[in-house]
């Protein structure tokens, strides 16, 4: 089976999209303005013309009734109309015509014609006009239409018509008939027309041409982004949008930065999580394996083999909370993890761990102080979440402790939280580094030279522990001297948080 061009079926761009959209909406705006304007003069010229031919009708029906008469002796009972001197009026009407640029046709009741003036070559003079043209301006008084009267013209013209009244207003003797070439009118709009459609092509021109560059400029970030997002998947987070607008593509732009960073840093941090996983899991795994197959095949001999079991224990130990700490991280990460408040006293928890951490600070001559000045301090929240949270950073604080050096607690109260703080002597963290500590999978020792067992996911729990209880913690150092950790729990219950900070 052929793959189809991708090209000719791919699916219009935005550009695209809105470039046509824009255009037909200018188009269609240029075409109504013309239609209503057409239709604007069309009907402004009709209703001057109109206005024209019906007062020029007026005053030839006056000035008729004033110059003739009618002839009762004519058999039929309806008296014919004679001028009392018709070479004189012809030759006044003619002035008339040329003048104003009409045709005056005079008729009687019956419809024919007494006078016609007119300098149209293609008038028939000798034919009847339409009856139902008569009788409806004998009816109306008035007559107005666009037409060739019946066939007295062979093209349309513009009609105006009024009865020639005698006797006051009781009879009428004749009819006037004034019309028009409708030619000039549509010489006229087509002029208009011609000019409007030369001014909207070129205004069209110009929209199309700003429409265009603005379409232009308003895609052109996206097509940016999508190309990022195509080096994204192929792992190439290094590309960057740029930000050339304040309106809502650049804070689209800007946020689409921030993510791609984001990403980069999600990835480094990827990449560094399966190293330490990677380390952390082959190093007791393979110390494991190590010494139970001496123990297995003879070559560590009996009176050692407790020695080298119980480091196998200290490596499962390990990985036990390797594990523990994959877990607390996943849970935080799906929000199941649940606190189960109570009352409980943090001098007593600390003292607990304190001693689990004897041999270790006996060790490396550790100083404990500030320990015999703390009171009692009950708190409100997860007993065993707060004792992971200062197990965490008092196994912190004794493993980067100097030899010879001290471990200093603090616990204190008001009437709102508790404050727990604990400082160790050392070569403590780089103020560069300080604002990263709290980030998961974050190491400040590289080498791990001393931080061999951990994955930089400890701190990062504390956090979280913290600011689920409502709480919050800091961190300081002086390098080369000292580091502290400190954080407060509220006294009484709260909205705490229960998703990640």
């Amino acid at each position: 089976m052929k793959l189809k061009n991708h090209n000719f079926y791919a699916k219009k761009s935005i550009f695209r999209k809105y470039m046509n959209v824009s255009v037909l909406i200018v188009f269609f705006s240029f075409l109504i303005l013309g239609t209503i304007l057409t239709l604007t003069i069309s009907n402004y010229w009709s209703n001057e013309k109109r206005h024209v031919l019906d007062r020029r009708a007026d005053n030839v029906a006056t000035f008729i009734r004033k110059n003739a008469a009618v002839d009762n002796s004519v058999e039929g009972g309806f008296g014919r109309i004679y001028l009392y001197h018709p070479d004189a009026v012809t030759d006044l009407m003619k002035l008339y015509v040329d003048d104003v640029g009409v045709d005056v046709i005079v008729t009687d009741i019956n419809a024919s014609p007494i006078m016609v003036v007119s300098a149209n070559e293609s008038i028939a003079k000798n034919k009847l006009i339409a009856p139902d043209i008569v009788r409806k301006t004998i009816e109306d008084s008035s007559y107005f239409a666009k037409g060739t009267m019946g066939d007295i013209y062979t093209e349309d013209r513009y009609i105006s018509a009024r009865p020639i009244y005698y006797n006051g207003q009781s009879s009428v003797m004749g009819i006037v008939f004034v019309t028009s070439d409708i030619s000039d009118i549509a010489s006229f709009t087509d002029m208009v027309m011609k000019v409007f459609i030369l001014s909207a092509i070129a205004a069209l021109s110009i929209s199309v041409l700003a429409i265009g560059l603005f379409s232009y400029n308003l895609t052109k970030p996206l097509k940016q982004m999508a190309k990022a997002t195509r080096q994204f998947g192929k792992g190439d987070f290094s590309v960057r949008v740029n930000v050339s607008s304040e309106d809502e593509i650049g804070e689209l732009a800007k946020s689409f930065n921030h993510m791609a960073e984001s990403l980069s840093a999600s990835e480094q941090v990827r990449r560094s999580f399966v190293a330490n996983v990677s380390h952390e899991l082959k190093t007791p795994m393979t110390t494991i394996a190590g010494f139970i197959d001496g123990i297995l095949d003879g070559t560590i001999p009996r009176g050692k083999q407790n020695y080298y079991l119980s480091i196998v224990s200290d490596e499962i130990k390990r990985l036990s909370r390797l594990v523990r700490s994959m877990l607390d991280l996943s849970r935080l990460d799906s929000g199941e993890m649940k606190l189960n408040y109570q009352n409980f006293d943090l001098l007593s928890t600390l003292v607990t761990i304190i001693i689990t951490f004897e041999q270790e600070i006996s060790k490396k001559n550790i100083e404990i102080r500030g320990l015999e000045e703390i009171t009692p301090k009950t708190v409100y929240g997860d007993k065993d979440l707060i004792h992971q949270v200062v197990y965490n950073l008092i196994e912190n604080a004794v493993k980067f402790t100097n030899e010879n050096g001290y471990i200093a607690f603090q616990i204190t109260e008001d009437a709102e939280q508790v404050d727990f703080s604990v400082k160790n002597s050392g070569t403590g963290i780089a103020q560069s580094e300080l604002p990263l500590v709290f980030d998961r999978f974050y190491k400040t020792d590289k080498s791990r030279s001393k931080d061999k067992k951990g994955l930089g996911l400890g701190l990062y729990l504390v956090r979280s522990i913290i600011r689920m209880h409502g709480g919050d913690i800091t961190a300081k150092s002086e390098y080369g001297e000292y580091c502290e950790f400190a954080f407060y729990l509220p006294k009484q219950q709260t909205n705490h948080k229960k998703a990640l900070p």
